[in-house]
């Protein structure tokens, strides 16, 4: 099987250590140097992928890991996470529509195109609210506007960003969390890890300095989870649940490249190995 990636992380290391641990043979994918291409019958162009029956998608970009699993695809080999389950998870609004239709909760959003629309919106969430890119990660591009002045410089700093998606303005209540959110690792159709990410700021992501603690998964957020890894078609997911004082449980976000040192080290758990033998499973099949 291979595994393909951008940066070797201690995440990929440990994946490449526990697939081989569990008896299959790796092909790493640098995919900043491989040459890929859409006709199946090219495979044998780039040295080691011929033989290549499943692949592990590792790469830091969401961009490179969906196109990359697109051609992958396209020449005939199966990736986890696939091309659908990684779009969905990739932009933020069609996650939380797959959310939403499935009847799974998740935090008040709205969504604008205009500095005035985005006003309007923001007076019905009832300040303070989040302004969030529909495309990110770790944190970054997300800001907190606790009245209608804050918001305006938020949006006109976006303004100046030369990227189509940031006209896009996604909108969402700010959730009292108990100073902490939860992530929750599924691989198959299992719930392998979770953590607590507990900060001082409410940004609690790992990236943004918040720390590790392992978190309790009841019965409940069990079945939250496994749900959203129908909802999404992912095999291999992070998912990151608020806890709402009066909801309860309401997801956040789908992300479809998990990073897992944090958890690993928090819980004690190792997760790689448990991806390790989820792929064996799918190369036997």
């Amino acid at each position: 099987m291979g595994i393909s990636y951008e940066v070797l992380r201690w995440e990929e290391k440990v994946l490449i250590e526990a697939v081989r641990k569990v008896g299959l043979e790796v092909v790493p994918l640098h995919l900043h140097n491989v040459k890929l291409f859409t006709d199946p019958s090219k495979r044998e162009l780039e040295e080691g992928l011929g033989g290549v029956e499943l692949i592990l998608q590792r790469a830091i970009s969401h961009a490179i890991a969906l196109n990359s699993t697109l051609v992958f695809e396209s020449m005939g080999v199966r990736v986890v996470n696939n091309s659908t389950s990684l779009a969905v998870a990739t932009n933020k609004l069609w996650t939380l529509k797959k959310l939403v239709e499935s009847g799974i909760r998740v935090p008040n959003t709205a969504v604008a195109f205009s500095d005035e629309a985005s006003f309007k919106c923001a007076e019905l969430l009832k300040y303070p609210v989040v302004v969030k890119p529909i495309d990110g990660s770790w944190g970054r591009l997300i800001a907190l506007a606790r009245d209608e002045e804050e918001l305006r410089a938020v949006l006109e700093h976006r303004s100046y960003i030369p990227s189509p998606t940031m006209k896009v303005y996604m909108i969402q209540e700010f959730v009292k969390k108990p100073g902490r959110d939860v992530r929750v690792l599924v691989v198959g159709d299992e719930v392998v890890a979770a953590i607590y990410r507990v900060s001082n700021h409410w940004i609690t992501n790992a990236a943004r300095g918040g720390n590790a603690l392992p978190a309790k998964v009841d019965e409940e957020m069990k079945e939250i989870a496994l749900k959203v890894a129908e909802v999404v078609n992912g095999k291999v997911l992070g998912i990151d649940i608020f806890e709402d004082p009066e909801r309860g449980y309401l997801v956040n976000e789908v992300n479809a490249v998990p990073e897992f040192k944090n958890a690993a080290a928090a819980t004690g758990i190792a997760i790689h190995l448990k991806i390790a033998e989820y792929l064996k499973s799918q190369v036997r099949e």
